[in-house]
C-alpha cells in the first residue's frame, strides 16, 4: 500500500459508497431535510426524531465534499442540509439551535446543546467556504456569538456543556447518557475548537482568533493531562477533573485538531509549543492499538475496564491522526498505523451490500447491527471527512 493508491481507494469509497448511502436512502421526500435514523439491520424510520448533529454533520460533509470534487450533486445535498438547518433548526426568537425537531420538523428538544451549536458552525462555514453563500457564515457568525455571550465563561475560562432554550441553567448538561453530569468536558471543547477553526479560515475576526488560540490553550494546560498524554474527559466549573477514563478515540482526533487549529492560526510560537505536544498525544492514544491495526474505544482506569469495540469513527480519526503525523512530522512507522487501520477498515467496518459502515465490530469479532447505521450520532462526517483528508493532503 502506498499514500497514492491509499487517496484513490478513499475516493471511490467516498464517491461510491459512504455518500450515495445519504443522498438515496436518508433524503426525506416526504416531510423535508432527512430521515432521522436508518437501524443497524437497515430498517428506514421515517418517523424517528431528527437530531441536530446529524443535519450540521450533513452539511458539512456535503459541502466539503463539493469544495473538493465539485459534483452539483454534493452541492444540491449540502444547499438541502443548509436550509433545514436555518428553517428549522435554527431560533429564530432566541437564538441558537435546538437539539432535536420531530420528524416533521417541529421544535422537540429545544435545548441548546452547546456541542451542537458548534457543528452548526462547522457546517455553515463549509458551506461558505465551498460555495461563497453570504447567509451561510451570516448565521454561523450568529451562532458563534450565542457561544460567546451564553457559554463562555469569562472567570474562570472554557465552555458550559448546555443551557435551556432561554440561555438560563439546565440541571441535566450531558451530550448523551453515556457522559458524565460535569459543566465542561473535552469532547464539547474539541467540537468548538474545531468549527472556530473552519470559521477563521472564512472570517478573520479578531476575537474568533483570540478565542480560538484561547482554546487551544485551554487544551494544552486544563484539558491535556501532561503525566499521561491523554485528555481527561469530565471537569467541574474550576477545571477539577474527578474521572479516570481514556478515550484513544478522541486522543488521536484531538492530536491533529488541535494541531490544524494551529497551523491556520498561524502563530509561530504557539505551534512551536503545540507540535511536541500533537506528538505526545498521539503516541498516548496509540495505547489503544491493537494488532490487526484498530484502535479501541475505551478504558476507565478506576474500574478496570476496557471496552474493545472497534467503532466506526475511532477507526477513521485513527487513519487522520496518524496520516497528520507522517505528513508533518516525517513520521514513517505512522504512516504504517494509518496503512494497517484502512485494511482493517476496508475488511471488517465497510457495508458493501447495503452502503456506508457498520458502527463497530466487537470485541469478539461479530458486526454490532444493535446500534445504528445513520441516526442521531451516526453521520458521513468521520468516515467522509477521513477520505477527504487523505485526498487534499496526498493527491
Amino acid at each position: 500500500m502506498d499514500i497514492k493508491n491509499m487517496s484513490k481507494e478513499m475516493e471511490e469509497e467516498l464517491v461510491t459508497n459512504i455518500l450515495p448511502f445519504w443522498i438515496n436512502k436518508m433524503t426525506d421526500e416526504t416531510n423535508g431535510g432527512f430521515y432521522g435514523r436508518i437501524t443497524g439491520g437497515e430498517v428506514l424510520m421515517p418517523e424517528a426524531e431528527k437530531g441536530a448533529i446529524l443535519n450540521a454533520r450533513i452539511l458539512w460533509t456535503f459541502s466539503s465534499a463539493y469544495r473538493l470534487l465539485k459534483k452539483e450533486e454534493y452541492l444540491a445535498v449540502a444547499t438541502r442540509a443548509k436550509r433545514y438547518l436555518i428553517d428549522h433548526f435554527y431560533d429564530e426568537v432566541q437564538g441558537g439551535i435546538y437539539w432535536s425537531l420531530d420528524y416533521k420538523g417541529q421544535p422537540l428538544d429545544t435545548k441548546k446543546q452547546i456541542y451542537a451549536l458548534g457543528f452548526a458552525i462547522y457546517g455553515l462555514s463549509e458551506y461558505h467556504r465551498a460555495t461563497g453563500d453570504e447567509e451561510a457564515l451570516a448565521y454561523a457568525v450568529r451562532i458563534f456569538e450565542s457561544i460567546e455571550a451564553h457559554s463562555f465563561d469569562p472567570v474562570k475560562n472554557g465552555y458550559c456543556e448546555a443551557l435551556t432554550r432561554e440561555w438560563g441553567e439546565i440541571a441535566d448538561m450531558r451530550l448523551s447518557d453515556k457522559d458524565e453530569n460535569e459543566r465542561k468536558t473535552m469532547n464539547t471543547h474539541l467540537h468548538i475548537l474545531e468549527p472556530y477553526t473552519n470559521l477563521f479560515r472564512v472570517w478573520k475576526d479578531k476575537r474568533l482568533e483570540a478565542q480560538l488560540r484561547n482554546l487551544i490553550i485551554l487544551f494544552i494546560e486544563k484539558i491535556l493531562n501532561i503525566k499521561t498524554g491523554h485528555l481527561d474527559l469530565f471537569f467541574d466549573d474550576d477545571w477539577v477533573s474527578k474521572y479516570r477514563i481514556v478515550s484513544y478515540g478522541h486522543d488521536i482526533e484531538a492530536s491533529w485538531l488541535i494541531h490544524e487549529a494551529a497551523l491556520v492560526l498561524g502563530d509561530k510560537l504557539l505551534l512551536e509549543k503545540v507540535e511536541p505536544l500533537v506528538e505526545y498525544i498521539a503516541a498516548a492514544a496509540d495505547e489503544g492499538l491493537t494488532p490487526d491495526g484498530s484502535m479501541i474505544y475505551e478504558t476507565f482506569l478506576d474500574k478496570a475496564h476496557t471496552d474493545a469495540d472497534r467503532h466506526w469513527w475511532v477507526q477513521a480519526e485513527n487513519v487522520v491522526g496518524h496520516a497528520n503525523l507522517y505528513q508533518h512530522f516525517d513520521d514513517e512507522v505512522a504512516m504504517q498505523k494509518a496503512f494497517r487501520c484502512w485494511e482493517y477498515i476496508k475488511e471488517y467496518l465497510i457495508d458493501r451490500k447495503n452502503g456506508e459502515w457498520h458502527w463497530s465490530v466487537r470485541a469478539d469479532g461479530s458486526i454490532n447491527t444493535d446500534d445504528d447505521k445513520a441516526g442521531f450520532w451516526k453521520c458521513p462526517y468521520h468516515n467522509g471527512r477521513m477520505c477527504m483528508e487523505i485526498i487534499e493532503r496526498f493527491s
